[in-house]
């Protein structure tokens, strides 16, 4: 394989230290940079240890025209996909996720990973899972995990 993995997601936001704060309260997100880039403000925003979200703060006042192939034009990303460290990083995240209300904590048992939804503050779907197997059976959705505790 010649990749290592996802190097960044960007995302657009009207409200970064919101988006920085769950981030960081949920995930142990830190802050490695901030700068003035085109109409908004970029926030790179860690989340792994070569992974980050590249944060844009742009309001509806300073969008630009946005066009096929500019940058803040490509169109939504249906979710992101965060890997969870451990089983233990795992189930501490599902339950600040189901604290600050941003998932209702059922995990799905996908075979190879569980997973676990949730919607950013803005309302970004998110998906966090736990690796198990490459050579396990997989499972469609919506089939529960168990081992879990209900929340």
């Amino acid at each position: 394989m010649l990749l290592a993995g996802v190097n960044h997601v960007a995302v657009i936001t009207d409200d970064t230290e919101r988006f920085v704060r769950f981030y960081q309260e949920v995930f142990d997100a830190t802050v490695s940079h901030r700068e003035q880039i085109g109409p908004g403000t970029l926030t790179m925003v860690d989340i792994g240890p070569r992974t980050e979200l590249n944060v844009f703060e742009m309001h509806a006042d300073g969008a630009p025209e946005l066009s096929r192939g500019s940058m803040f034009g490509h169109g939504p990303i249906d979710h992101v996909g965060l890997q969870a460290a451990d089983r233990e990083a795992f189930v501490e995240i599902r339950r600040r996720l189901v604290a600050r209300g941003a998932s209702d904590g059922f995990v799905t048992d996908f075979g190879r990973a569980h997973s676990i939804f949730f919607r950013d503050p803005d309302g970004l779907e998110g998906e966090v899972l736990l690796w198990l197997s490459h050579d396990a059976e997989v499972h469609p959705p919506g089939t529960p995990a168990t081992g879990y505790e209900p929340v």
